[in-house]
């Protein structure tokens, strides 16, 4: 584990139409084992011969955009794949089996889409998915697209890409309500069927490209709580509560993306990985977790980001390990648990008095977490720097 984290470290220093609808002393254990299922088990598919790499219990990280400033921009594809490789090995080395790579993370790409804009941080012509999956399967590492359903560019970054792009022309129509502006950041509107058919496209297209094992959504779900961002919809549907219309809005696209993997093969995987306070989830995102976690069809696993400490007063970690273990009691929906190793020696501002330095104070908290998480309910831990 300790690898891993130094590991992790190291890679930081671095046309409109639509309707509208409805984060003690705890006993060590050993990291999750990866587990590759039977291949009698598994479907396979005629034409590649490929199977979806996906496990009991994950033990995962999280290759988010912010890391490729460092290993990607400017570099040349053997660069990048030199720099994954290493990247995979370490992890393969600390039992990681699970990658969520994130290729649309801002309304773009990291590989090759017809849909969407190549992302900013890849200035060569590779393709930084295919890649990674190759350099990852080869390692029996499970690879995840990880996806921003509706966060997109800003209006200033929207204006320097194509005139063709098909979220600069709904943005650019004041009468198309497809797409929204908050703040000069543009979002998908979770209440439109045609941003919800964007969003599924990119899912399809992804999927229909590329041998993933999954796609994977992070908790960028409405993107503020202000009545005046779809009212229009909400006055157009009939209903009396906001909250809860905006809450069934999220789960028709979440349903929309699941449907959407399950349709190129019941193997592959979908998983959601939402805030760690089930409150904030209700009150500021509208990600109705509870509802994911106990009926069919919306995930196959959940990540909630318990990016907490134990003495954080607002949302102890342990306690609220339990509470996402309540969830998920009986469910098909697998808990893997988020945890937030980027906090580590530095001060927790949102923790309160007794837990602010505990991420500074104890460099062993990772550690600790994760053999909680292996001696509880949960099928897994997923790290995030």
């Amino acid at each position: 584990m300790k690898k891993i984290l130094a590991l992790l470290s190291a890679m930081m220093l671095t046309g409109c139409s639509g309707t509208e609808n409805s984060e003690n002393a705890i006993p060590t254990t050993q990291p999750v084992t990866a587990y590759i299922q039977e291949e009698e088990q598994l479907h396979i598919d005629e034409e590649t011969g490929y199977a979806p790499l996906n496990y009991t219990g994950q033990a995962a990280i999280w290759l988010p955009y912010t890391l490729f400033g460092e290993i990607m921009l400017g570099k040349t594809e053997e660069q990048f794949r030199s720099a994954i490789s290493e990247k995979l090995s370490e992890a393969q080395a600390e039992n990681i089996n699970t990658v969520y790579f994130h290729a649309h993370p801002f309304g773009d790409a990291y590989y090759n889409s017809d849909i969407f804009p190549r992302g900013g941080y890849l200035d060569a012509e590779y393709d930084p998915l295919a890649i990674v999956i190759e350099e990852a399967h080869s390692r029996d590492i499970s690879v995840h697209a990880w996806i921003n359903p509706l966060r997109c560019q800003t209006e200033e970054e929207l204006a320097d890409l194509p005139d063709d792009f098909i979220i600069k022309n709904w943005i650019s129509d004041p009468e198309c309500r497809s797409a929204l502006s908050v703040n000069g950041r543009v979002y998908l509107n979770p209440a439109n069927d045609t941003a919800v058919e964007l969003i599924c496209s990119c899912a399809d297209e992804i999927l229909s490209r590329y041998d993933v094992d999954g796609i994977h959504i992070d908790d960028y779900f409405y993107p503020t709580d202000d009545p005046e961002f779809d009212r229009p919809e909400f006055e157009a549907s009939g209903c009396s509560d906001l909250t809860q219309w905006r809450l069934d809005n999220c789960s028709r696209f979440v349903k929309a993306l699941y449907d959407t993997v399950k349709s190129h093969g019941s193997r592959l995987v979908f998983g959601i990985s939402p805030q760690g306070n089930i409150n904030s989830d209700y009150s500021t995102q509208y990600a109705d977790v509870r509802r994911w976690c106990s009926e069919e069809g919306f995930c196959d696993y959940i990540v909630p980001q318990i990016y907490f400490g134990f003495k954080n007063e607002a949302c102890p970690f342990e306690e609220t390990l339990h509470e996402w273990e309540q969830l998920t009691r009986g469910s098909s929906v697998s808990l893997v648990v988020g945890l937030a190793a980027y906090k580590l020696g530095k001060e927790d501002k949102w923790a309160g008095d007794a837990g602010k330095l505990e991420w500074i104070e104890d460099p062993d908290i990772i550690e600790k977490q994760t053999a909680l998480v292996n001696n509880s309910t949960a099928d897994g831990y997923a790290l995030y720097y």
